[in-house]
């Protein structure tokens, strides 16, 4: 049986984990956004070009799929960057439907510039915690992700009258 760790009867959104994480990420991705803008980029495409660098996503599809954004929206974003020639697009060779994704030179070298701007502002936001607790709390974060990506996770109550 799933622990009880909240209840129905006395639940507030601003103190449950699901708010706070959110609450948490939408505080780093403001600080962030701003600290991009004054290099002439956007967060997000910083994040797409370190997808596509880490071998995250290889496809519009992907990156879609991992950065939960319409392919509309992260088509424009492609676009944006492929004019500033940081990415490329190469059909597969396997597959000619298959449009895969390519860092350039420069879009390798804005990646890695830019990365100082992520790690300065994850290192402001976890000053006060020791290294041990920031490993327990990136422990914590892979263990709920873990759990609801789990096959056959628990369905709720509602889930299953729905």
């Amino acid at each position: 049986m799933t622990k009880q760790h909240y209840k129905v009867e006395n639940y507030r959104l601003a103190e449950s984990v699901g708010y706070l994480l959110k609450d948490a990420l939408r505080a780093l991705q403001d600080r962030l956004q701003v600290r991009f803008a004054s290099h002439g980029f956007t967060f997000q495409q910083w994040i797409v070009l370190m997808h596509v660098r880490d071998g995250l996503a290889s496809t519009i599809a992907d990156l879609c799929r991992e950065t939960r954004h319409d392919s509309g929206a992260m088509t424009r974003l492609v676009d944006q960057l492929e004019k500033r020639d940081l990415v490329q697009r190469k059909r597969n060779h396997k597959d000619r439907r298959v449009v895969e994704l390519q860092l350039t030179r420069e879009g390798q070298r804005v990646a890695d510039s830019l990365k100082p701007l992520l790690v300065d502002t994850l290192n402001e936001a976890l000053d006060g915690f020791t290294r041990t607790e920031v490993k327990e709390l990136e422990g914590y974060l892979r263990r709920i992700g873990q759990t609801l990506r789990e096959p056959g996770a628990k369905t709720t109550a509602l889930e299953k009258s729905a």
